[in-house]
């Protein structure tokens, strides 16, 4: 499956995502059901609100993301502690835009 992972821009600073990377190659943590899988875009949502994951969500399954994968970050708050407070509302708007045929998987690790 190819996916396309959407991370939180403040995160970004201290985080550089390696584990994302080891654990969609290695079928772990949210990839347990599905196995391996592979990235074909890695992005952040843009800064808060979190608009810009719209329009990113978007590209990612032109570019052939079978889902789109909302990082621990933004869902869970990993490494910092705090989930990001616009994360129901970006996660509906990209679901809306990109529609029902796509996947989406709301953590990473």
């Amino acid at each position: 499956m190819n996916v396309g992972i959407i991370r939180c821009l403040m995160t970004e600073d201290i985080c550089p995502g390696t584990t994302d990377f080891k654990i969609t190659a290695q079928g772990k943590g949210a990839f347990a059901e599905t196995g391996p899988v592979n990235i074909v875009g890695f992005v952040t949502c843009g800064g808060c609100p979190g608009k810009r994951a719209i329009p990113r969500a978007k590209i990612l399954v032109e570019r052939g993301a079978e889902a789109i994968v909302f990082a621990s970050c933004i869902s869970k708050g990993n490494p910092i502690g705090y989930p990001c407070p616009h994360y129901a509302n970006m996660r509906d708007a990209v679901i809306k835009a990109i529609g029902p045929d796509i996947q989406i998987i709301e953590w990473t690790h």
